[in-house]
C-alpha cells in the first residue's frame, strides 16, 4: 500500500524543519511506501524555499507552489490531485497533528474502512474561542450530515484514493469530506489522535469560521439531499408559501363578503399577494433547477449512481430477455 501525505502550508517556516524530522522518523518506523506532497498556499515567509529545498534533497517529497493564497481546501485538492498513493492522509503543517498517528490510521484502513477520521479528544486549544465553538459545530454537522464523528475539523484523516475520486470540493468544503465520502458509500470510522499546542507561527483561524461553517453546511445539505431532485426542496417551500398566501387571500375575501370592518384587511391582502408570488417563484426556481440538473448530468455524462463492485459475467440481452425486461 502506497501512502501519500498531503501537507497544506501557509507561513509555517518556523515549524517545517521539525515537521520534516517527525515525518522522516515516522517513515523510518513504518515499513510502507510513502510520498509527502507539500503544498504552499501563497506563503509570505520562507515556506516556499524550505519545501522546495526539501523536495530537491529527498525524493520522497514533492513541492507544489501556488501563485497566491487560494485557501486550505484548494491546497488539499491540489495535493489529492497530485497524489499517487492508494491512501491519502492530509496533515497540518503547524505540528498540532502528530505524524506518529499516521500508522494507526492506516491500520484501520487495513481493516477494510475507506475513511478513518482523527478525533482530537484532548484538544490543546483555547476553550472559548476554539474548543467550545468546535464542539457545537461538530454536533450540528454530524446531525445534519448524518455521519456520526466527533471532529470534522481535524485535518488528520486517512482516505482511500478511490473514495476521493468521487468527491469534488469547492470553497472551504474540506471539513465535509467524510460526508461526501458517505454519499459515495464509504465505510467510515474514527480513532482518537494526539493533539499538541501550536509550536510556532500564528493560527489562521478566527471566530468568522463559525459562520462560514454554517453557510457551507447549508450547501452540503442541499447538495446531499436534493442534488438530483431540487424541485423537492424549492417546491416544498413554494407549496407552503402558496398555501398560506391563498389562505390569507381567502380570509380577505371572507372579510369583505361579511362586510366586516377590520383595519388590517389591506395589510393582510398585501401579505397574501406577497406569499403567493413568493411561492410561485420558488416553484419556478425548482423547475429551472431541474432543467439545470438534467443538463449537467447529460452533457457531462455524469452518473446518478456509484457502483462499488460487480459480480458475474456480463451477458447481452437476447430477444426474449429484452421482451421480458421491457
Amino acid at each position: 500500500m502506497k501512502v501519500s501525505l498531503v501537507v497544506p502550508c501557509l507561513n509555517e517556516a518556523e515549524n517545517l524543519p521539525r515537521l520534516f524530522a517527525e515525518v522522516d522518523a515516522m517513515a523510518a518506523s513504518w515499513a510502507g511506501d510513502l510520498e509527502v506532497i507539500l503544498v504552499d498556499d501563497g506563503s509570505r515567509d520562507q515556506t516556499p524555499s524550505l519545501i522546495k529545498a526539501q523536495a530537491e534533497k529527498d525524493a520522497r517529497y514533492r513541492a507544489i507552489i501556488f501563485r497566491r493564497n487560494f485557501g486550505q481546501t484548494a491546497a488539499m485538492v491540489a495535493g489529492f490531485d497530485h497524489a499517487s498513493g492508494d491512501v491519502v492522509v492530509p496533515l497540518d503543517a503547524d505540528l498540532q497533528n502528530d505524524p506518529a498517528d499516521v500508522p494507526r490510521l492506516l491500520a484501520e484502513i487495513d481493516k477494510g474502512f475507506d475513511v478513518v477520521s482523527g478525533w482530537r479528544k484532548h484538544r490543546q486549544d483555547r476553550l472559548f474561542s476554539r474548543r467550545f465553538p468546535s464542539v457545537i459545530a461538530n454536533r450540528i454537522i454530524a446531525r445534519v450530515g448524518g455521519v456520526a464523528i466527533h471532529d470534522y475539523g481535524c485535518t488528520l484523516k486517512a482516505y482511500r484514493k478511490s473514495v476521493l475520486e468521487n468527491v469534488h470540493l469547492y470553497g472551504e468544503m474540506h471539513r465535509f469530506i467524510p460526508i461526501h465520502a458517505a454519499w459515495a458509500g464509504a465505510k467510515i470510522t474514527e480513532i482518537v489522535v494526539n493533539h499538541r499546542p501550536r509550536a510556532g507561527g500564528v493560527s489562521h483561524y478566527g471566530m468568522d469560521r463559525v459562520f462560514k461553517v454554517l453557510l457551507d453546511l447549508m450547501t452540503v445539505q442541499l447538495l446531499g439531499n436534493y442534488a438530483t431532485k431540487p424541485i423537492y426542496f424549492f417546491g416544498f417551500y413554494g407549496f407552503w408559501l402558496s398555501f398560506f398566501g391563498g389562505a390569507a387571500g381567502l380570509a380577505v375575501v371572507g372579510i369583505k363578503l361579511a362586510n366586516v370592518h377590520w383595519q388590517h384587511t389591506f395589510s393582510l391582502g398585501l401579505l397574501a399577494a406577497f406569499l403567493l408570488l413568493l411561492g410561485v417563484q420558488s416553484i419556478m426556481m425548482g423547475l429551472l433547477a431541474e432543467l439545470q440538473v438534467r443538463t449537467y448530468h447529460e452533457s457531462q455524462h455524469k452518473p446518478i449512481y456509484l457502483v462499488r463492485e460487480t459480480v458475474g459475467t456480463q451477458r447481452a440481452l437476447g430477444p426474449s430477455a429484452a421482451k421480458v425486461s421491457g
